[in-house]
């Protein structure tokens, strides 16, 4: 077997670069969702209170046991004390206005996590998942380290204040990243801009409904393209957003935090400067796309003779824009012939973007569908069309 390299075909294009850009947020991280290149990086890597974009997690975990079947979005799920508008600590915070007893459909604790914030649907979510809010930590904790997320640290489901939740930027990018990516057919609920909660108990959760149904990320209707995804806001940690938008076919993900303007309104400008930024000061190139063929591989001992090789996420570069253009190859590298069996999904070689002999971008080439390895006659049958002089 021998390690093979194929160029795919030669561009002439530029390698991305940080865009500078100002902020009076004590952290801001941008970055293009195709290529997962960095546009804008400050304080990027440090861990702060995410206060309510710690819903995010929340919603990441819930959104695993809908995918999985465990839960589907008519569901009831019955509240419990903790979630009762009563405790005290609800008295300030954003919530739907919930009574212990009453029950909700997982739709609706989806919506009044998004829209309205809502801390005591997190600990409704928290309680039937992981039997307890503490517990329910202990979920968020393995779902952050199962994606990438290797500081974050989770003290509750809500994001009340508490000394065991912090998050940096970067990774509330990862996380929004996952969200967009692996739960396609949930992710639009993120731009609903109203939700009025139509179930409420008593009085005074009614009036509070009546006054509270707008989305607290306010991009949503200041930017066209903005889709998404989480504001947060505490006293000591200041305005933060995790943010996402998508015009001309390109996304961009933004992430704010220690922000300290005067309410959602003036965040969500913030957080449109960042995006335009991106948009105004770089471009991306995608040359595949996840399922896309990019090359057909031999198979030793296999039950079909080739193997089609893709890429799981989109492969992109970005770059930015009116800079001096250099020569660019996309390359294929992989084992002709690769050994049976292969699993579907099993990595067979790499893919690799390369400008004057650096490797400036690189993605696991994978294979398509499953070959399973052939039988002994069928082994014995190649090794004497070898032997012969053949394939």
């Amino acid at each position: 077997m021998k390690k093979k390299i194929f160029i795919l075909f030669t561009l002439f294009i530029t390698t991305a670069a940080h865009a500078e850009f100002s902020t009076k947020a004590k952290s801001a991280f941008l970055v293009d969702y195709d290529s997962g290149v960095e546009i804008v990086a400050k304080n990027a890597d440090t861990l702060m209170p995410p206060s309510s974009m710690i819903k995010l997690m929340t919603l990441a975990v819930l959104f695993d046991e809908i995918k999985a079947g465990n839960l589907h979005m008519d569901d009831r799920i019955t509240v419990g004390k903790n979630a009762d508008y009563n405790d005290p600590k609800w008295y300030p915070a954003s919530k739907i206005c919930l009574s212990a007893g009453q029950t909700i459909t997982v739709r609706d604790l989806i919506l009044g996590l998004i829209v309205l914030s809502g801390g005591d649907a997190s600990v409704v979510v928290a309680e039937k998942l992981g039997g307890s809010e503490a517990e329910f930590t202990k979920m968020m904790q393995d779902k952050a380290r199962a994606i990438g997320m290797t500081q974050s640290t989770f003290g509750n489901a809500s994001g009340l204040p508490d000394p065991n939740n912090l998050m940096t930027s970067r990774e509330l990018a990862t996380l929004a990243q996952h969200i967009i990516g692996d739960y396609p057919e949930i992710y639009p609920m993120f731009a609903t801009k109203r939700f009025e909660f139509g179930e409420h108990k008593t009085d005074w959760c009614r009036e509070w409904g009546r006054t509270h149904t707008m989305n607290y990320n306010k991009l949503l209707f200041i930017m066209p393209g903005a889709d998404g995804l989480k504001t947060g806001h505490t006293a000591d940690g200041g305005y933060g957003m995790v943010a996402s938008s998508k015009v001309g076919g390109r996304r961009l993900i933004g992430v704010i935090n220690g922000f300290n303007g005067k309410g959602h309104d003036a965040l969500a400008s913030e957080m449109k400067k960042l995006l335009t930024h991106g948009y105004e000061t770089t471009t991306t190139k995608v040359f595949y796309r996840a399922g896309d063929k990019i090359a057909d591989i031999p198979v030793w001992y296999g039950r079909k003779p080739t193997v089609d090789a893709t890429v799981e996420k989109n492969f992109a570069i970005t770059m930015p824009k009116n800079t001096d253009m250099s020569g660019l190859r996309v390359l294929a590298r992989y084992e002709d012939p690769f050994p049976a069996p292969i699993e579907k999904g099993a990595v067979v070689g790499e893919i690799i973007a390369e400008q004057n002999g650096n490797v400036i971008a690189r993605a696991p080439l994978v294979a398509a569908s499953r070959v399973s390895k052939t039988q002994f006659f069928g082994r014995a049958i190649k090794n004497i069309r070898v032997m012969l002089g053949g394939k």
